[in-house]
């Protein structure tokens, strides 16, 4: 298995076998060495000393300011259970504990930035989690609300007894490498890709009933009008915005002229492997790549370095 990538490596068991009972979940919400990792408007709480890491809480401080917020069951570190907390119902709460000296709630992009791998894998749980039961207090089946269960593994409708378990939304992100050419199909998306002026990795969601070299096949031919072959897996990177899964792949191009989706991208290139060497550097003055943080700044360097695959 390769290393991780940001948002990956999450090193908590999960805790199926706790989560089947409801009472030792109550009990462990109120321990005293159960550790909470509060929230407020998806904003992650860091701490900076020594340098920066999640800012979890004891239970005590946690239900102390906000008694009455919902845990959110994460998993187990030995035998301590981690949860998170949304504050965003509590503005007061939340000052308070970011008036404490070291301590601030953090955008999760810039927090995935600077955290070590195993605390990005766990923020990546906890945000992707809370912004699921935020989306989801109501059944789709009957519109009545919903409560969490199991520490948040499912909602249950209190009318008509559906379950809904949160989701994750698969994600083919590509990068089309020319053999004959030794060039690389790179674009950039209508918003924020276009407002930064960086290029990246093509992507698009999993149909329903489609594979993933499918997916690929589609999703490349829809955005910049190319067809592949010898698609390729290369790895998966959980991406906590709000909760998908990005499926990195490369493949080859089975043609090479160029057709955009003007709706969905702004521009599609093919780029020279030079050129992308030098943009991974930092030192292309006609291309910016994704950094580290993303998959697509992986894949395009497993690309540009001419890595090999078993």
């Amino acid at each position: 298995m390769r290393d991780p990538h940001p948002f990956a490596g999450n090193p908590l068991d999960r805790g199926e076998r706790e989560r089947r009972d409801e009472a030792w979940i109550a009990a462990a919400a109120l321990a005293a060495g159960s550790r909470f990792l509060p929230f407020r408007n998806l904003d992650v709480l860091l701490h900076d000393l020594p340098q920066p890491g999640l800012g979890w809480l004891g239970a005590e401080r946690v239900r102390a300011l906000a008694p009455d917020a919902q845990p959110m069951f994460l998993g187990l570190s030995g035998a301590t259970a981690h949860f998170a907390a949304d504050l965003s119902g509590y503005p007061d709460a939340a000052a308070r504990i970011a008036d404490q000296p070291g301590l601030r709630f953090e955008d999760c992009r810039t927090a995935g930035g600077v955290l070590t791998g195993p605390d990005t894998g766990i923020l990546a749980q906890a945000r992707s989690h809370l912004d699921w039961h935020a989306r989801h207090r109501f059944c789709s089946v009957c519109g009545r609300p919903t409560v969490a269960r199991r520490g948040g593994q499912v909602r249950g409708c209190t009318a008509c007894d559906a379950q809904h378990f949160p989701r994750t939304d698969p994600v083919v992100i590509t990068v089309v490498g020319d053999p004959a050419t030794d060039r690389c199909l790179l674009g950039q998306s209508r918003g924020r890709l276009s407002r930064m002026r960086m290029y990246s990795a093509l992507a698009g969601f999993v149909d329903q009933g489609e594979a993933i070299e499918e997916a690929v096949a589609r999703e490349v031919m829809e955005e910049a009008g190319i067809r592949v072959r010898n698609v390729r897996y290369h790895s998966s990177q959980p991406w906590p915005f709000p909760y998908s899964l990005m499926i990195g792949c490369l493949a080859e191009a089975a043609t090479t002229s160029i057709r955009i989706d003007p709706e969905e991208m702004s521009a599609v290139h093919w780029f020279e492997r030079r050129e992308v060497l030098l943009a991974l550097d930092g030192n292309s003055a006609l291309l910016t790549v994704p950094g580290p943080i993303a998959i697509a700044h992986h894949l395009i360097k497993a690309w540009a370095t001419g890595e090999r695959f078993r």
